[in-house]
């Protein structure tokens, strides 16, 4: 049974679930706040039977935030005003940290931050894991709580701390390819039009940030920090002129070939968080591909407008040859691509 991540009002749910007993126990005066949030929009976490096991709450605030030391300068915040996930062994944690992140640049925020309490170690970890940095502290009468920061205008060089943002000067594009079957379930977000939402479930590789794509292409000629434009190839229900999409962007965070990993064991252990394939299927590929590579990217954006294979040949001047699996593009073509995928503009900086 799968858990979905959408959007709701907290008017439809009820302040008397279960799922609410420890927020209510956590903070004085939590169901007057959430009564008074009635009309307002909220991230859940559900499942088909509709049980809570998450909840997200942003709002953006404008100018400096003074009620936290030291306050935060002058900009135009996203605030993480509540947020609870019930972990079930998955990495939901990431797909809600993606959330976060894609609305505080639909927003055009400058900064996000979030207040938690000590004791929530691996959601502190998670965050500055992504590029948040302890800015001080929060006290109101439920106690004292760390507040979390992230710039989204001031940019680290390490990939994962400047997540979503990227960089690619002096790095590689490359176009690649992912067969129809796999590409929704490896990257959630880039749902098309016609794939029923059924296809995406909850399990590690859909929630995650970060994705291990496996093949026998030569996927070491990729290099850290270089660029993927991620293409899912035609469903064969039409020509690949017009069926085959770009669909979304990811950075290379590391490659390997099969004598690095040095048994079945630590080929799985690797890939299984990550990939789309299961236990048996990576143990297949490892006892009986001679050639067998892997690259993890972290998955930053998907385009709001899908390219087909047409239109980057004729208007974005990809070549037909070599063939379209994995592909060096030109940045004159990687611009022209990016821009008809009409992504937010300051996800790509120089």
């Amino acid at each position: 049974m799968g858990r979905k991540l959408r959007l709701t009002k907290f008017k439809e749910l009820s302040i008397d679930d279960p799922f609410f007993d420890s927020l209510k126990a956590g903070y004085n005066g939590f169901p007057g706040w959430f009564a008074g949030k009635a009309d307002e929009d909220l991230y859940i976490v559900d499942d088909d039977l509709g049980v809570l096991s998450g909840m997200i709450y942003l709002k953006i605030e404008e100018g400096t935030v003074e009620d936290v030391e030291p306050p935060l300068p002058e900009g135009k915040w996203l605030k993480v005003g509540t947020l609870k996930i019930e972990g079930k062994g998955t990495k939901l944690g990431e797909r809600v940290i993606k959330k976060i992140f894609d609305t505080a640049l639909d927003k055009s925020a400058t900064g996000i931050y979030v207040t938690v309490f000590e004791i929530h170690e691996s959601l502190i970890k998670l965050f500055k894991r992504y590029g948040f940095i302890e800015h001080g502290s929060k006290t109101t009468d439920n106690g004292v709580e760390v507040v979390l920061m992230r710039s989204l205008t001031i940019h680290s060089h390490d990939i994962l701390k400047r997540y979503p943002i990227m960089c690619f000067e002096d790095r590689n594009l490359w176009l690649l390819a992912v067969y129809p079957e796999y590409h929704t379930r490896l990257l959630p977000d880039s749902i098309l039009n016609n794939e029923p939402q059924e296809i995406v479930q909850d399990v590690s590789h859909t929630n995650t940030i970060h994705k291990i794509y496996i093949g026998k292409l030569s996927l070491t000629r990729m290099k850290k920090g270089d660029a993927v434009v991620m293409y899912r190839t035609s469903d064969k229900k039409g020509p690949a002129h017009y069926r085959s999409v770009a669909t979304s962007i990811c950075v290379v965070e590391e490659t390997h070939k099969k004598r690095d990993f040095a048994s079945v064991a630590d080929f799985l252990s690797y890939c299984r968080p990550h990939s789309v394939f299961d236990d048996a299927e990576l143990t297949h590929m490892f006892n009986t591909y001679n050639r067998l590579y892997t690259v993890k990217m972290t998955y930053n954006v998907a385009f709001n407008k899908r390219i087909t294979r047409g239109k980057m040949i004729e208007e974005a001047g990809v070549p037909i040859q070599p063939r379209w699996d994995l592909k060096p593009l030109t940045k004159a073509a990687f611009d022209a691509i990016v821009e008809m995928g009409k992504i937010n503009e300051g996800i790509i900086v120089d």
